[in-house]
């Protein structure tokens, strides 16, 4: 860090797994966003993500992530333990690759991103360092505006309202005007006490981290961004915050509000008149002659003050500024001043609007009358503007922009105002486009750190709902207002409304109502956004009608909770609609349908973002849709693998517990049944194939079937489990050895049962006695899927009235906790206790006895069967 002051520290350590990544950029961003270094947040979780990855996932190792601040900036350090991988240097003459490669890419970042970065090495390690540096933000600066004439201060057309709102340090309201309540429809009653930001609509763009909670710490902002008011609808304002201090060193924030057409009220920086030709300005920067001084640090910032100084300085009713998109093809509306504002931004119109040169922003333009010719300007249609002044604005040759103003009188301009506007925009062209180059970099920067969460959040789940949720809730309100996706379950079904989610909760269920209502969009599966008119149409019929039906009855002013919301959601759809299609394995799957408010326009940054996190999300929404089918197909044969249900044998009970091992297997390796074969006498087995999974139940599958078949057939226990062994042994290569307890059943007349047991390499049966005995009720004999010849033979127990047979898999008698091993000693045990209970009782205990053993989930698939001989009723 050189001389650099340390003033904070924080480190962590982080495995060497997958999900460590997510983890460590958590934790980057969490400490810098303490620390208050939202500037640079996104590129350091960006250079961490890279870093981290290299570290757990190429080098294997742990890595330690350390963030050290100091007042210029911050330093982030990323160690791993393998010191003898090579590292290419910036001097070594190493290519970089190409960024396009899936590893590789953490130190091309670090050059591209970082202010300063390294590679250390020391005996044990080495470690990757980087360094941002805060961007120089001067605060508090003051200005005062010359003398100027009547005809070049800002217009108003009506009088100008001043909301005056004190905010007190915990963020609530402490204050608020009449011109507020005037404003916003909000009486100070009802938001004395409430957080501000409840009523603040802020614009949330990725790349641009500082927030209304930021923005209320600064000793002094201004910028736009829009208040809810009384009615629903977000009323965009220009506002300036003062950071003040009372007498008891108690900190607020005093917000000046104005409409944001009027902001010329509250941001007046210093100007010179054009007419002025002193000698203190002919060595003056033409720049700062237009603009003034200080100029903005930001884009939008700079492209307003550029649209009133034009306004001013020609005395225009309005003004406006356009971007060109990179292919120079369409302009995008990003300031105006004396027009609706929040109406226009980011609509786009085409560069070439008609045959010569009157029809191209790439000439300078003159309109005396656009009555004559409606349409020559597409964005002042219907604003009563009559003449107008275009000019291009470029950098060397190409056509970064176009800036114009316009008057609501016809002849108005002339050649000598076209030549006055052209050299102004030939002083800020390069301003403006530098300025326009480093908000795409910011925002690509963003979108880059955007997208990363993004996958890492959709790559986290499999379940179809949950990734329909996340969907919804990384797009809004990053990217838009509201969102709604529809999804579509195969070629021949219509799209179905699943997920609607709004920024503000109280709409959500309007919304929902409004979009059933309107067919839905086409499922096109060609690339890119498309502009969607049925929501806002829709929103328009309901809230005509709605209007109308409340003048024809409802004839006093209030209206019912049931008109206020038609309304409220038909502002919330009135704005632009587009839908990106969700195309994954070239069949399209949904559509993702995003809207903003009444008459706003998406950017087409945001619209390329969104495309980016449609094709992410469509395929982890298939991927979700494949698991779940899947998941389905294997359950159910899986299922049919365990018996239906066990029989009522007459004067016995019989209970079983069956735990599968592994997520989503329903049966393993160990399998049970009981089953009648004729009158009076019942079949049981329990056992256990080699394994676990699918190939083990593959085999249980064959066992129990083939072990009903040939009891059915009167086969005795030697003669059905020598078969069945040969079956085994047919298998071929997928076959797998096999132990089970088979026996079967006759209860007596005497209340006691008879049973037949062949033990072929099977835990052995544990017989409880009414005392509290325990004891084995069979001996061993080979197991099944290994010799050819096997020969075996039944044993008789005879289980008297509350004697308790019990029958496990080693899945019980194998539990561990770390040397340590339940067995047969300590599964006799917990028998021992069981006197008294009944057959489900005592399987109830058993399992709770082998899951205490061990604090870890058990490995193994268990099984346990009990069978009891009730004592009789006393009469």
């Amino acid at each position: 860090m050189g001389s650099a002051v340390i003033t904070a520290r924080a480190a962590a350590t982080f495995e060497p797994v997958g999900r460590s990544v997510a983890t460590a950029r958590a934790f980057v961003r969490d400490t810098l966003q303490g620390w208050g270094y939202n500037d640079v947040v996104d590129d350091a979780v960006v250079l961490t993500s890279e870093l981290v990855t290299n570290a757990v996932v190429h080098a294997g190792t742990a890595a330690d992530v350390l963030c050290l601040r100091t007042a210029e900036g911050v330093r982030v350090e990323v160690a791993d333990h393998y010191p003898e991988r090579e590292v290419p240097l910036q001097s070594s003459g190493i290519d970089f690759g190409s960024p396009d490669r899936e590893n590789g890419r953490g130190l091309l970042l670090c050059a591209a991103l970082a202010s300063r970065w390294g590679v250390e090495y020391s005996p044990t390690r080495k470690h990757v360092w980087f360094q941002l540096d805060l961007p120089h933000r001067p605060v508090g600066i003051r200005s005062a505006g010359p003398v100027l004439p009547t005809s070049l201060l800002p217009v108003t057309d009506r009088r100008v309202r001043v909301a005056v709102v004190q905010i007190d340090s915990t963020g609530a309201i402490s204050a608020w005007n009449d011109d507020a309540t005037y404003v916003f429809g909000h009486t100070t009653e009802q938001v004395t006490g409430k957080q501000f930001t409840d009523f603040v609509a802020w614009p949330h763009t990725p790349g641009t981290s500082t927030g209304i909670a930021d923005a209320l710490r600064l000793s002094r902002w201004e910028g736009s961004y829009g208040v809810r008011g009384a009615d629903g609808r977000t009323i965009p304002v220009y506002a300036s915050h003062l950071r003040v201090r009372d007498n008891d060193g108690e900190p607020s924030t005093v917000c000046l509000l104005v409409h944001d057409d009027e902001r010329a009220v509250l941001q007046s920086p210093v100007r010179a008149p054009v007419s002025d030709t002193s000698s203190d300005n002919r060595t003056a920067d033409p720049f700062e002659v237009f603009i003034g001084s200080p100029a903005p640090d930001d884009l939008d910032g700079l492209l307003q003050r550029t649209v009133e100084r034009a306004r001013d300085m020609l005395d225009a009713d309005a003004a406006f500024l356009l971007l060109a998109t990179d292919d120079e093809t369409e302009l995008e509306v990003r300031a105006t001043t004396g027009l609706p504002s929040a109406r226009q931004r980011f609509a786009r119109v085409p560069v070439e609007a008609g045959t010569g040169r009157y029809g191209s922003a790439r000439m300078p333009a003159v309109h005396e009358d656009l009555t004559a010719v409606p349409g020559a300007v597409p964005l002042l249609t219907d604003t009563g503007m009559r003449s107008v002044v275009t000019v291009p604005l470029k950098v060397e040759g190409r056509l970064t922009g176009s800036l114009g103003v316009a008057a609501e009188g016809a002849g108005r301009y002339s050649n000598e105002e076209a030549l006055r506007l052209q050299f102004a925009a030939d002083r800020i062209a390069l301003a403006v486009e530098s300025a326009r180059l480093g908000e795409l970099e910011r925002l690509r920067r963003g979108s880059l750190s955007f997208l990363v969460e993004a996958s890492d959040l959709l790559a986290g789940t499999l379940d179809r709902d949950q990734t329909l949720a996340l969907m919804a809730q990384m797009t809004v309100p990053t990217l838009a207002t509201w969102c709604a996706v529809y999804t579509i379950a195969d070629q021949s079904s219509e799209p179905y409304l699943s997920y609607v989610l709004h920024e503000d909760e109280d709409l959500i269920d309007g919304l929902k109502a409004l979009l059933s209502t309107v067919p839905p969009p086409d499922p096109v599966p060609a690339p890119g956004a498309r502009v969607w008119a049925a929501p806002s149409e829709a929103g328009h019929r309901a809230a005509l009608a709605t209007s109308t039906r409340s003048l024809a009855y409802d004839a006093p002013l209030s209206m019912s909770t049931a008109t206020r919301t038609t309304l409220a959601t038909a502002q919330a759809v009135g704005g632009e609609t587009v839908v990106l299609p969700l195309v994954a394995r070239n069949r399209v799957i949904g559509m993702l349908t995003l809207g903003k408010p009444s008459d706003d326009h998406f950017r087409q940054e945001i619209l390329e973002l969104a495309e980016d996190l449609s094709r992410r999300a469509a395929l982890a929404l298939d991927n979700a849709r494949l698991y779940s089918e899947r998941m389905a197909i294997s359950q159910s044969l899986q299922r049919s693998l365990l018996p239906p249900g066990l029989p009522a044998v007459p004067n016995v009970e019989i209970e079983v517990i069956y735990r599968a091992a592994g997520e989503g297997n329903e049966v393993g390796g160990d399998f049970y049944d009981v089953f009648p074969i004729s009158d009076g006498a019942y079949g049981f087995a329990i056992g256990d194939v080699c394994g676990t999974g699918p190939e083990a139940a593959a085999v249980t599958g064959l066992a129990r079937h083939a072990l009903r078949l040939l009891a059915r057939e009167g086969f005795g226990g030697p003669a059905v489990l020598e078969r069945l062994n040969a079956a085994i042994l047919d298998e071929g290569a997928r076959s797998r050895f096999l132990t089970l307890l088979y026996g079967e059943l006759w209860p007596q007349e005497d209340g006691s049962a008879l049973l037949k047991v062949v033990c072929a390499g099977h835990p052995l049966p544990l017989r409880l006695r009414q005392d509290g005995s325990v004891e084995p009720a069979a001996e061993p004999q080979p197991l099944l899927g290994v010799l050819d010849d096997l020969e075996l033979y039944e044993q008789e127990v005879v289980l008297d009235p509350g004697d308790v047979l019990l029958c496990v898999t080693d899945g019980v008698t194998e539990r561990r906790e770390g040397t340590r091993m339940l067995g047969d000693d300590g599964l006799a045990e917990v028998l021992s206790t069981c006197t008294g209970l009944t057959a489900g009782a005592v399987a109830a205990r058993i399992l709770r006895a082998v899951e205490r053993f061990a604090a870890e989930p058990a490995s193994d698939d268990m099984a346990i069967l009990a069978m009891r001989v009730p004592e009789p009723l006393l009469v």
